[in-house]
C-alpha cells in the first residue's frame, strides 16, 4: 500500500510537470526515473524490517484461539502482548510520514494540474482531449482519497487504541478500510479503461492478440483504401464532366 502512494505520488508530480513544463519533457532522464523506482523500493524494503521484529500473533486462553496481529483484543491480564509500543509507532511513522505528506503533495499536484489545464483549455485546439484528461485527473484522484484514506486513519485509530488498552468497538469498519485500500488495485485499470480512449483501444489490441505495429498497418492500409477510393471518384465525376462538355 504505502509502495502504491509513493508511486502514485512520483507519477502526479511528474503529470503536472508534463503540463506545466512541456519542453522539459522532450528530454526525458530514463536513469532518474530508475534512480527513484530503485530507491522508493529500497525505502520500502528497509521501512518494513520493523515488522519482523515483533510477533504478529496472539494467543488467547478466552477463546483459545490464536490471531493475527491486528487483533481488536490483546490485553490478557494472564498473557499480555508485549509488543504493541512497536507497532503502534512504526504505523504512526507510516501513516504521517509515508502517507500523509505523500498525500498532500498529490492532492497539491493535482489541484494544480487541473488548474494549468483550465487556463489552456479555451485556447487549445483539443479542447475535447482536455476535458477528458480532466476527467481522468478527477477520477484517480477520488478513488485515490476514497480508498487510502479511511484505512490509514482507521489503522492509526486501531493501533492508538490497542496501545492505551482499550477495545477497538469499530474493528469491523477497520476490516472494511483495508479492503477497500486493496480495491484500489481493482478500481485503477478500470478507471483507466472507461475514461482513456487509448487505453481502451491497447486492451481490445490485446485481447485480439495484435501488436500495436499491426494495429498501425491496418490503419495505414485503410487511409489508403480511402483515398484511393476517393480518388477513383473524383476521376469519375471528371469524365462525366468532360463527356458532358464534349
Amino acid at each position: 500500500m504505502y509502495c502504491s502512494v509513493l508511486f502514485i505520488t512520483c507519477l502526479s508530480l511528474q503529470r503536472y510537470w508534463g503540463v506545466a513544463h512541456p519542453l522539459s519533457q522532450q528530454r526525458k532522464n530514463n536513469k532518474l526515473a530508475i534512480g527513484v523506482c530503485v530507491a522508493i523500493w529500497a525505502f520500502i524494503c528497509l521501512t518494513s524490517t520493523p515488522l519482523y521484529l515483533y510477533d504478529h500473533t496472539a494467543k488467547l486462553k478466552d477463546p483459545n484461539v490464536t490471531t493475527c496481529h491486528d487483533v481488536n483484543v490483546i490485553h490478557d491480564l494472564q498473557n499480555p502482548f508485549p509488543s504493541v509500543q512497536l507497532p503502534y509507532y512504526y504505523f504512526m511513522f507510516m501513516g504521517f510520514g509515508v502517507f500523509l505528506i505523500p498525500c498532500i503533495v498529490i492532492v497539491v499536484a493535482y489541484v494544480l494540474l487541473l488548474r494549468a489545464l483550465g487556463n489552456n483549455m479555451e485556447e487549445s485546439t483539443a479542447k475535447k482531449n482536455r476535458h477528458r484528461a480532466v476527467v481522468l485527473i478527477v477520477t484517480v484522484l477520488v478513488t485515490f482519497l476514497v480508498c487510502f484514506i479511511p484505512s490509514n486513519i482507521m489503522l492509526m485509530v486501531h493501533y492508538s487504541l490497542l496501545k492505551i488498552g482499550e477495545i477497538n468497538n469499530g474493528y469491523g469498519f477497520y476490516i472494511s478500510t483495508l479492503c477497500l485500500a486493496s480495491l484500489n488495485s481493482c478500481l485503477d485499470p478500470f478507471v483507466y479503461y472507461f475514461v482513456s480512449e487509448d487505453f481502451r483501444n491497447h486492451v481490445k489490441n490485446t485481447l485480439l492478440c495484435r501488436s500495436s505495429r499491426t494495429v498501425e498497418q491496418m490503419r495505414v492500409s485503410f487511409s489508403s483504401m480511402k483515398y484511393s477510393k476517393k480518388s477513383k471518384s473524383y476521376v469519375s465525376d471528371s469524365g462525366n464532366t468532360q463527356s458532358s462538355n464534349c
